[in-house]
């Protein structure tokens, strides 16, 4: 389970440090790739291998499945930690989520999410003034 909300410095070369509580989670390897609502996501090897495999399932008759699949697939790159437990976030990535100087990694139980800072605090914002409305969608899910 990875779980938490870290900020951290982008360098000049696109490297963001990973905390060492996510990286214990995905050991193995890593992929990074678009995400939604302007983010990257992070999997581990064998989550990532999960949803491949969902994504693959989709029809692909549909052109919001062919459009998803892409947005996942197309982008998506392995990533290896160096001896500081830094990433390289290509720079075509950084550009997808507008990755500036100061960085939050939020850990979402199956996958780290890495967004900018100013993105993630406007979201954030956002998304705490409608928490009543998003609890009540919910509840009529059972949840």
């Amino acid at each position: 389970m990875i779980l938490g909300e870290f900020k951290h410095s982008l360098d000049i070369k696109g490297r963001v440090a990973v905390p060492a509580k996510f990286r214990e989670k995905i050991e193995a390897g890593a992929i990074i790739t678009r995400g939604l609502d302007k983010c990257l996501f992070m999997f581990g090897a064998k989550e990532w291998e999960t949803l491949v495999q969902k994504l693959m399932s989709l029809p692909l008759a549909q052109s919001n499945s062919r459009a998803f699949v892409r947005l996942m697939l197309a982008g998506a790159t392995d990533v290896a930690f160096d001896n500081q437990g830094r990433i390289l976030i290509p720079e075509y990535l950084r550009k997808y989520a507008g990755l500036k100087k100061q960085v939050i990694l939020t850990g979402l139980y199956n996958r780290i999410e890495i967004w900018d800072s100013a993105e993630w605090e406007t979201y954030k914002t956002k998304t705490e003034s409608s928490s009543d409305e998003i609890a009540e969608k919910l509840g009529e899910l059972g949840i």
